[in-house]
Order: C-alpha cells, then structure tokens, then sequence
C-alpha cells in the first residue's frame, strides 16, 4: 500500500512538471498516442480510452458532476478515436469507434462511430438557475467548494442525483 502511495506520488509530480493530469485510474485499452507530449493535457480519472487513440495538446477528457446535467459521469471513448488540439470532452458521453474530433471541438453529447466532428459557431442558451458548483467526492459526502471553502452539500435531492450518476 504504501509502495503504491509512492508511486502515485512520483507520478503525480511527473504530471505536474508537463502541467497536464492524467489521473492514475484512467482507463486504456491500449497504448495512447500524444504527438505533441503530455502539455496541457487532462483527462479524468474515471475516463475510459479504448486502442489507438491519438490525443493531441491542451485536450480535456473530462467529467460531468453538475448534478442538473443530462450527461453526468465520465467519457468512453472507442477505438481508433484522433482528438484534435484543444477538444474538451466533457460528461458520461461515448465517442463511437474511429472518429475523428476536430480542434477546438466541445462535445456533450454522444457520437457515433465513423463520424467526423467539427464545430462551425458557438450557440448561446440562455437558462437561469443553473447550479454550476463543482463537486467532488469525499469521506464526508459530497463537497462543493464555496468561495475556496470545501462546503459539504447537504440537498438531499442533489445528493441522491450524485450518488445515482457516480455509483456512491
């Protein structure tokens, strides 16, 4: 246990030192291809990469914890998937096998396999009430960091809503 801790240490400082993150339980099928190294980098530890993918720089793999989400949880992304500079993946969200992600691409929604994503002009939706907390998972329960004070949520309803999303 305490061999692990020390290697989840020294890679978290690797990590740190090419300013990305990767976290540690990340899944791959299969060896990731970067061409440009690791720079700017992150994808969440929940993610799963199947073979072949090809990541380029300043790409996030993220997850969705906004509990008034549709597409909470973390992306799958399939075989043989290049991810142009830039793209932002966010949310429990499957790219089929064989995409290709255009650069600068934001994608919060599924994509099927074979298919070629590009982005022509931001749309703006204007909606009132959003809760944009970030929350993450602790001992504790769910927290929320409330003006950098990690604020634990005590909403029953988004509570459960976490808990049904990410299996606590």
């Amino acid at each position: 246990m305490v061999g692990k801790q020390i290697l989840i240490g020294i890679y978290t400082l690797y990590l740190q030192e090419k300013c990305c993150y990767i976290g540690y339980d990340t899944r791959f099928a299969g060896r990731a291809t970067f061409p440009h190294g690791f720079f700017g980098v992150f994808i969440s530890g929940d993610a799963i990469l199947g073979k072949n993918c090809v990541i380029f720089h300043n790409v996030t793999i993220g997850s969705n914890t906004l509990p008034d989400s549709k597409k909470t949880g973390s992306p799958k992304i399939g075989n043989n998937v290049f991810i142009g500079a830039g793209a932002t993946i966010i949310g429990g969200i499957t790219i089929g096998d064989n995409c290709r992600i255009g650069a600068n691409c934001t994608l919060s929604r599924d994509v099927p396999p074979d298919c070629l994503v590009v982005m022509e002009k931001p749309h703006i939706i204007h909606k009132e009430n959003m809760n944009n907390k970030y929350y993450s998972y602790s001992e504790k329960g769910w927290i929320y960091f409330n003006d950098g004070i990690p604020t634990l949520e005590t909403d029953t309803n988004v509570v459960e809503l976490l808990n049904s999303k990410f299996n606590k």
